[in-house]
């Protein structure tokens, strides 16, 4: 390889370096408002398990009762006015 072949490559790994640290600036960005977790939070189980359930139901028609009814119970505890439980629930 000649030093202009080298060079070239040298140009592109550094240019890959930089549009790599500037994606990653923007998911960071990203998180920061709250649209997305990234590196620093981590979403909740139950937020994972929804997105699944809520995808799925767009591929099997059968399980949109479940995520109907999941809606129907948070909007339920939402206006029932009670304090949320946390921790071990009611003693």
């Amino acid at each position: 390889m000649d030093g202009a072949g080298v060079l070239r490559w040298a140009a592109i790994a550094v240019a890959a370096g930089a549009a790599l640290w500037v994606f990653d600036r923007g998911l960071l960005a990203m998180e920061a408002r709250g649209w997305i977790y990234y590196r620093r939070r981590r979403g909740s189980a139950g937020t994972l398990g929804a997105a699944f359930l809520s995808v799925q139901s767009l591929i099997e028609p059968g399980k949109r009762h479940v995520v109907g009814e999941l809606r129907r119970d948070e909007s339920e505890d939402d206006a029932s006015g009670d304090p949320p439980l946390t921790g071990g629930g009611a003693r």
